[in-house]
């Protein structure tokens, strides 16, 4: 049975004097990789994290679990095999919340059917026995089938491929119970306030937590840096007092997502624009019964925790999603908008365009030993995480340890799932599911999909959350553990005074309400 994490006895373990092999800061989806893989190689390992796990760019992507097509027509060859590889890993990992997905690019010209067509073959092609499909050349007649919701007007059939798509939120802190379970100390809502320096180099981090203000040393033989877009922040905690400071390593790039009912697009086929009128892509994505529509690429120079969408990028995401659907969504329809900060890795020479920046990653191992990752996308987090620790291991911060253990290691709850185009519910949790329908309230459902009557969210999941997934806070829970924040942030608002008071009950403190319904305006608010 999955044992419950007592915060309590979490923050005990942290205080303990010992040195631990690997402290990782961060909690996105590239440092509970890395603290994952170094747990089942046998490592000590302690993870802190400033806020919740995934809460940044690891809970807002477009929840695709892709291998680039984008990057093959850049001719970036290297970066999209790695990714088709790394897909077949992750959906095989956790089935309950990755899946296949099919896609349909609609052609509105003569040439674009066949064009796309064989660019798709050649990503088969570089799948091999990894592929989730053959693509498929499609009539008119067969495209609007699979597409019901696209505009049908000057359509000149299509092409289906096969992709995947995940839970991004769930799939984190899945990552996350997965390490505790193999015995790694992990903490949310524990601040790193400095970097332990002895003899010039990084032997561990004073951290704070945020519930109580209390602090603590943790030494360390090796502290990574996987803070995503805000790398550069804890970098410079390791600079020389009075030394230049060093270039910026990331340069952030904004993508916005639109929620929007499935009646925009029924059925469980996503639609792919790769060249939209002013050369950018536009999607239209199945999920938990909703309709995502984005993505946008826009360079932001600041790092807010929650980002606004731009105003010309929701123009455009709604300006172009009525080219291609049958029905044109408009701000009205909007159920919630999210934004998140990819960290693009920036060359010396980058300027000013970001689609022209690395999306690979990169590790650096500073002269005082700190480890460093950024770059990169979702789908390949798993590589990520081997990469950083072989790099470890080559410095000689860690000992050498055999890699490739997390290639086939089934994350907790792994069991094949429902499709994600589904309402969530129940399916999320795998074999997980048994435990959750211990819990009290698992029939008292405080939302449940307006459409469907199937799906929702109820007393146990949050009494799950509180026991089994580490939440602390309204947001933690609305937002992460169950996605209604994401789906439908006024619904989300609604629900917000019953989760405090399930959560009081559970965490046996108070916990407010208004923070979270401040937030939820914020994923209203359409410029």
């Amino acid at each position: 049975m999955t044992d419950r994490l007592d915060r309590p006895a979490l923050l005990a373990r942290l205080r303990e004097p010992r040195r631990w092999d690997l402290a990782v800061i961060g909690g996105g989806s590239v440092g509970l990789g890395v603290a994952l893989d170094a747990a089942v190689r046998g490592l000590s390992v302690v993870l802190i994290e400033s806020h919740d796990f995934a809460e940044g760019t690891s809970s807002r992507s477009t929840k695709l679990a892709h291998g680039g097509v984008r990057y093959l027509a850049q001719g970036d060859i290297g970066l999209v095999r790695e990714a088709l590889h790394e897909r077949a890993a992750l959906l095989a990992n956790a089935p309950h919340v990755a899946q296949r997905l099919p896609f349909v690019m609609p052609g509105y010209h003569w040439w674009e059917r066949g064009f796309y067509g064989v660019g798709l073959k050649a990503y088969d092609a570089l799948a091999g026995r990894q592929g989730l499909g053959a693509t498929e050349w499609l009539s008119t007649r067969r495209a609007l089938q699979l597409l019901p919701g696209a505009q049908p007007k000057g359509l000149w059939g299509g092409v289906r491929y096969w992709d995947g798509q995940f839970d991004d939120a769930r799939l984190a802190l899945l990552l996350a119970r997965t390490a505790a379970a193999r015995g790694a100390l992990l903490l949310n809502h524990c601040a790193v306030t400095g970097l332990v320096h002895e003899g010039g180099r990084v032997r561990g981090l004073d951290v704070r937590d945020a519930e109580t203000g209390a602090s603590a040393r943790v030494d360390a033989r090796c502290v990574v840096n996987a803070t995503g877009v805000w790398v550069d922040a804890v970098l410079g905690l390791d600079r020389v007092p009075g030394a230049p400071a060093a270039l910026p390593l990331v340069a952030p790039s904004q993508g916005v997502h639109l929620v929007v009912d499935r009646a925009f697009l029924p059925g469980n086929h996503a639609l792919l624009v790769p060249r939209t009128a002013d050369g950018r892509v536009l999607f239209a994505v199945p999920w938990l019964g909703k309709t995502i529509l984005g993505t946008t690429d826009t360079p932001r120079q600041d790092l807010a925790r929650e980002p606004a969408p731009f105003a010309d990028e929701v123009a455009f995401i709604l300006g172009e999603a009525g080219r291609y659907l049958a029905r044109a969504p408009r701000r009205s329809d909007v159920r919630s908008v999210w934004v998140g900060l990819r960290p693009l890795v920036r060359p010396q020479a980058a300027v000013g365009d970001s689609k022209a920046i690395s999306r690979g990653h990169t590790v650096l191992v500073a002269p005082s030993g700190l480890v460093t990752v950024t770059g990169g996308k979702w789908t390949t987090y798993r590589s990520m995480a081997e990469d950083v620790l072989d790099r470890a291991m080559a410095a000689g911060l860690l000992p050498r340890r055999a890699g490739g253990v997390t290639a086939r290691l089934p994350l907790l709850g792994a069991a094949p799932g429902r499709p994600l185009s589904e309402p969530p519910g129940e399916h999320l949790y795998g074999s997980e599911a048994a435990l959750l329908r211990s819990l009290p309230g698992v029939s008292d459902w405080l939302w449940r999909d307006a459409e469907t009557q199937t799906g929702g969210l109820s007393v146990a999941m949050v009494r799950f959350a509180a026991r089994y997934e580490m939440a602390r806070s309204v947001a933690d829970v609305l937002a992460r553990r169950s996605r209604l924040l994401f789906l439908d942030a006024a619904e989300a608002a609604r629900q917000a005074d019953a989760v405090a008071a399930i959560l009081a009950e559970e965490l046996g403190q108070p916990v407010e309400s208004g923070n979270f319904k401040a937030l939820a305006a914020l994923y209203l608010r359409l410029p």
